[in-house]
């Protein structure tokens, strides 16, 4: 069956960079867009970048220039670079796997068919 598994969060100062993985398994992640969400306490999850299958990728505003998903379909692993970290990015980050419409509705989880667990992430002083 299909699975998503999320790891290399942790806690980091501001300033400090972090880089998240996200292993598939059960289908071939360059078959399927992939993206990468967020959840802070109390707040919806958002999106926060997304790789399509064509390649082309996009990010929500807050983490443009700072944020870089990539992929090594090699490995089946899905990747998000994060460099110069906010107190504002602390959230518990998932990856999402699916086939949404291109275009800014990719930002909407009802877009997405597969959800890992998540990893958390802390940026904090």
């Amino acid at each position: 069956q299909v699975q998503l598994v999320e790891s290399g969060g942790g806690s980091v100062q501001p300033g400090g960079s972090l880089r998240l993985s996200c292993a598939a398994s059960g289908f071939i992640s360059s078959t399927y867009s992939m993206a990468w969400f967020r959840q802070a306490p109390r707040k919806e999850r958002e999106g926060v970048a997304v790789l399509h299958r064509n390649g082309y990728t996009n990010y929500a505003e807050v983490v443009r220039g700072r944020f870089t998903i990539s992929q090594d379909n090699s490995k089946n692993t899905l990747y998000l670079q994060m460099n110069t970290l906010k107190p504002e990015d602390t959230a518990m980050y998932y990856c999402a796997a699916g086939r949404p419409l291109y275009g800014p509705s990719w930002s909407r989880t009802s877009q997405w068919d597969y959800w890992g667990q998540g990893t958390q992430v802390t940026v904090s002083s």
